[in-house]
């Protein structure tokens, strides 16, 4: 198996210094390269081509919202996760609407955030339990709002919608491919289906779909 190529991005080196010695008692994970800014995070993921970018939001030069902006329209392939020492619901709604596919406070621990990077390729969206609420309760109030959408819906299959509505409650994968009775890999090339279709970037921004056009039952809970 290939082994995960990490991009770290903080403007502190002690803090990228610390992630990358715990990282690398892992075999499965390569700190591939650091950067200190924006600027340096695009460039550095433009040779490196990274499979997951840790990134900080606050730096200097150019922030981390702007450069995953940069780096999802040149880069697509890259799986970005926000790092933060606070939770800023600005910045985190901003975050994943841009498509970063994680959301993640600095004080994680180096296990659950090792499981992290080896479950955000496979399709799974980290965010902490708080943060899940606060998103949980973002799209809720935004639903409320607007209703569903008034124009015609993509054509999901009953079968991509039996999968997106299992997502949208926060069932993983493999959760998922036990509750319809499906492999692993049907369940990760129904949702890469869905996502195409709904052209969305990832299983977060689905699961925001989802609670508009009412496609959950009662009220759903997100990423727990």
């Amino acid at each position: 198996m290939d082994r995960i190529k990490v991009l770290l991005v903080d403007d502190h080196a002690l803090f990228r210094k610390g992630v990358a010695s715990a990282l690398a008692l892992h075999g499965d994970i390569e700190v591939v390269g650091e950067a200190e800014n924006g600027d340096e995070a695009l460039a550095k993921a433009r040779e490196l081509m990274p499979d997951v970018i840790l990134m900080d939001i606050s730096m200097p030069v150019c922030d981390g919202l702007e450069a995953t902006r940069r780096i999802r329209a040149e880069v697509p392939t890259a799986k970005i996760i926000m790092l933060t020492v606070a939770e800023q619901e600005g910045s985190l709604f901003e975050a994943i609407k841009i498509g970063a596919h994680g959301y993640l406070l600095k004080t994680i621990e180096p296990r659950p955030l090792v499981e992290t990077l080896r479950g955000v390729l496979r399709g799974e969206a980290p965010v902490s339990r708080i943060t899940a609420s606060k998103i949980l309760a973002e799209f809720t109030r935004c639903a409320q709002q607007t209703g569903p959408a008034t124009g015609p819906r993509p054509l999901l299959t009953a079968r991509e919608r039996e999968v997106l509505a299992l997502v949208a409650r926060g069932n993983t994968n493999k959760e998922v491919a036990a509750a319809l009775g499906i492999s692993h890999s049907t369940v990760k090339n129904h949702l890469q289906n869905i996502l195409d279709k709904l052209h969305l970037e990832n299983r977060v921004q689905a699961a925001a779909f989802a609670l508009r056009e009412e496609l959950t039952p009662g009220r759903p809970t997100p990423f727990e």
